[in-house]
């Protein structure tokens, strides 16, 4: 299972999960959100880590800059942050 994949199954568990998502949107309240995020996803079975959450923003712009014909010299100066997308995405 992907990173993506991996998002999506916990936004599935999240929306049905009314005190999860309580929970996992709480993170951005904590000195260290994304080591509590991913350690709650952990705790609902899905087995999602830090470096993997940090590193799709930046996988997805290398591809970007890969895709471009002859590459892209300038790479972007910012990845998605795909951690606030997914608490967006689960906000109501």
């Amino acid at each position: 299972m992907n990173t993506f994949e991996k998002l999506e199954r916990l936004t599935e568990l999240a929306k049905k999960d009314e005190t999860l998502r309580k929970a996992l949107l709480k993170t951005r309240e904590n000195k260290e959100p994304i080591l509590s995020f991913c350690a709650l996803a952990r705790e609902a079975g899905v087995e999602l880590y830090p470096g993997e959450l940090l590193a799709v923003g930046e996988e997805y712009s290398d591809n970007q800059c890969k895709s471009t014909n002859g590459g892209n010299p300038t790479p972007y100066d910012s990845f998605n942050d795909a951690y606030e997308i997914f608490l967006a995405s689960v906000e109501i």
